[in-house]
């Protein structure tokens, strides 16, 4: 369906909310659903079905369908996809599924970065890291695998919330206090520095997946390596900037 048939069927349902218009938008906009169920799949798809995370945003979609204001000029993809992916993260907050092992093994993790950046610097290696906590790089290699959902849960947490900010504004003026631009500048410094401790491929990683809306099998061709190492290098990235940046990390929705 193209634009215009598209803009054609919101403006008959805006008019006339038949569930049988609803089903059709439904259907228009199921490619979403598993575009966003799809990307969180390759974090996700370990511990949770993809069909199950497709089923929590095809919720996320009807919310968005009954909330979305047509009038008001806002592009709905952009809209309903701030829902899908609240939908689905919902869902597996409520899920609750990750046991306590691999909770102590992120903590693990980020006190040794710490401990290894405060003394040596942070341009931290595998083998240094393995070193720390005492076991070999295979194993932390596996751990860092085991763990990254932490990064891509709590990632994309900050950033539904940022965007949906932008989204609810985008029809309202503001302004900002003198006050606010230099906190803003500052964050943005901090931001910058952030992103300048990654490598310039982790820095690609970042830049391609929440910037170019790449897929991992997409980022792996234009880096030309494997997907699996595509995925090492977002979850090594995810980390230093999650240690990093702590709430401010939605800075991320917002650079360039």
């Amino acid at each position: 369906m193209n634009e215009f048939s598209k803009n054609q069927l919101w403006e008959e349902y805006s008019k006339v909310k038949s569930l049988e218009i609803r089903d059709k938008i439904i259907i228009e906009y199921a490619s979403l659903v598993k575009f966003v169920a799809g990307r969180l799949n390759m974090y996700l798809g370990y511990n949770v079905e993809y069909d199950d995370l497709v089923s929590y945003g095809i919720f996320g979609l009807i919310d968005a369908i009954d909330k979305f204001d047509y009038s008001k000029g806002i592009k709905f993809e952009t809209y309903a996809s701030l829902r899908v992916r609240g939908a689905i993260l919902d869902e597996i907050r409520k899920l609750d599924w990750i046991p306590r092992s691999l909770r102590q093994k992120q903590k693990k993790i980020d006190n040794a970065y710490q401990k290894i950046e405060n003394e040596q610097g942070s341009n931290i290696s595998d083998e240094q890291m393995a070193n720390e906590l005492g076991i070999s790089v295979e194993d932390y290699l596996l751990w860092q695998n085991q763990t990254k959902i932490f990064n891509i849960v709590s990632l994309e947490e900050f950033m539904e919330q940022s965007t949906e900010g932008k989204v609810d504004q985008s029809n309202h003026q503001t302004f900002n206090t003198p006050e606010q631009v230099v906190e803003k500048d500052e964050l943005k410094k901090t931001l910058k520095e952030t992103l300048d401790n990654l490598t310039e491929k982790e820095r690609k990683v970042i830049l391609l997946y929440y910037y170019e809306d790449l897929t991992l099998k997409e980022i792996s061709c234009v880096l030309e390596v494997s997907e699996s190492r595509v995925s090492q290098l977002h979850t090594k990235a995810l980390q230093k900037m999650r240690l990093r940046l702590g709430n401010n990390i939605e800075l991320l929705s917002s650079i360039y």
